[in-house]
């Protein structure tokens, strides 16, 4: 059982450093950067299985979450450039994408597949 417990923490561990590049594309403060992941390390593993549950509901969050990897990806690229992206069009722009999958997941019902 012991064994078990280090393997589920070491996964959390794992998925927090994961987190690094996302809050690098919000952030660049040192003691943001440390407290994020800690919280992502304490409730990561409570935070997966609410978004297990939620894509049961908001269909279109899945494809809203890769368009926002998307994103950061291309802030991550373009840091070094002179075309920034400010902090607080990174924040809007991931907050309408949140908002716009899960209006379209209320609005428009997937097609449910027919297992036979």
């Amino acid at each position: 059982m012991f064994i078990v417990l280090i393997v589920i923490e070491f996964t959390d561990l794992l998925f927090a450093v994961d987190s690094i590049p996302a809050i690098l594309a919000i952030s660049n403060d040192t003691f943001v950067i440390f407290t994020s992941n800690v919280f992502a390390i304490l409730g990561l593993r409570a935070l997966y299985f609410a978004v297990v549950g939620i894509t049961e509901y908001f269909y279109y969050l899945k494809y809203g979450l890769s368009f926002i990897l998307v994103f950061v990806g291309v802030k991550m690229l373009i840091a070094d450039t002179p075309y920034k992206i400010p902090i607080a069009y990174s924040l809007l722009t991931i907050a309408a994408i949140i908002t716009i999958c899960i209006l379209l997941s209320v609005i428009i019902k997937p097609k449910k597949e027919n297992r036979t």
